[in-house]
């Protein structure tokens, strides 16, 4: 489990090395996983951050010791942060990709499709499942009640280090930023093998250009 020191960082660091983690969740007695394959990082300093809007109790978790569990409603679905680095610094885990392993077989990806059905019911592909900050959370049963402000915990939420760092991470601007709030800082973090299941890939833009838009870490 990635222990406090790993969040006491800059948020961009963090944000980066992040790429490639598992995050775990049990399930009653079955253990959901998802590959971290998308973050981005927030400053105190950030306009776009909701700690520059300064403390209040519900941002709590944004000024509690790094690795604290920040969680808020985005679009009326939870969302998962991570408080890191200085007070008011976090880093929102943007998107994932289901994975397997011993301890999380292939068999449990049932489960994490019945947690988040499509719109019209039916079961979402696996590609899809964790594609975005509210559906990552909606297919490992994480809630705002559950989570906000509270720590990791090994027997049934945390995040795990598999020693599987991606070849190559993309670099680009962040998602749903106004113009006015910092809109073109860097601090979104892709794996590059694994863009076409992001949120949104930047490498699909045709107006998007390397070494202005996006870089490619290696």
């Amino acid at each position: 489990m990635l222990k406090a020191d790993f969040f006491s960082r800059d948020a961009c660091r963090v944000a980066q090395q992040l790429i490639g983690k598992v995050i775990r969740r049990k399930y009653k007695d079955k253990w959901l996983a998802a590959r971290i394959i998308e973050t981005e990082a927030y400053y105190l300093t950030d306009k776009a951050s909701h700690s520059s809007l300064g403390y209040t109790e519900k941002r709590k978790a944004m000024f509690m010791p790094p690795g604290t569990i920040y969680m808020y409603y985005a679009r009326g679905h939870a969302s998962l942060n991570i408080s890191c680095g200085n007070k008011g610094d976090a880093v929102l885990i943007k998107s994932a990709y289901p994975f397997f392993d011993e301890k999380s077989p292939q068999q449990n990806i049932k489960i994490m499709q019945q947690l988040n059905p499509a719109k019209n019911g039916s079961l979402r592909t696996i590609e899809k499942l964790c594609a975005g900050q509210t559906l990552l959370c909606k297919s490992l049963n994480l809630t705002v009640t559950e989570w906000d402000k509270k720590s990791f915990q090994y027997n049934c939420f945390y995040i795990e280090d598999i020693d599987q760092s991606p070849a190559k991470i993309i670099q680009t601007s962040r998602l749903g930023i106004h113009q006015d709030r910092d809109a073109d800082l860097l601090y979104r973090f892709i794996d590059y093998d694994a863009a076409k299941y992001c949120s949104n890939n930047p490498l699909t833009k045709r107006t998007f250009k390397e070494g202005a838009d996006y870089i490619i870490l290696s």
